[in-house]
């Protein structure tokens, strides 16, 4: 997405089977560098349902969920694990 010298990324959901810019199941959010202040919008119950449902976010989604604080709420929901 985007275009010459002005990215714009979309969050999606999508088989790890299917090409990085084919076919995804849902549509998250979107994040645009290029403006100030830098624009995110994520849909934070969409993203919980997909991460409950075990949907591992690639290294950028999980960078920019991070960034939104989406992981850490994630985690504060989840009781710690028994040793």
């Amino acid at each position: 997405m985007g275009a010459k010298k002005h990215p714009f990324y979309r969050l999606v959901v999508a088989d790890a089977r299917s090409p990085r810019d084919g076919r995804f199941i849902e549509h998250l959010g979107y994040y645009d560098p290029m403006t100030e202040p830098v624009k995110v919008k994520i849909d934070v119950e969409k993203v919980m349902k997909w991460l409950q449902q075990g949907a591992q976010p690639s290294e950028a989604a999980r960078s920019l969920l991070k960034r939104e604080g989406i992981l850490e709420r994630r985690a504060e929901k989840q009781p710690a694990a028994s040793a």
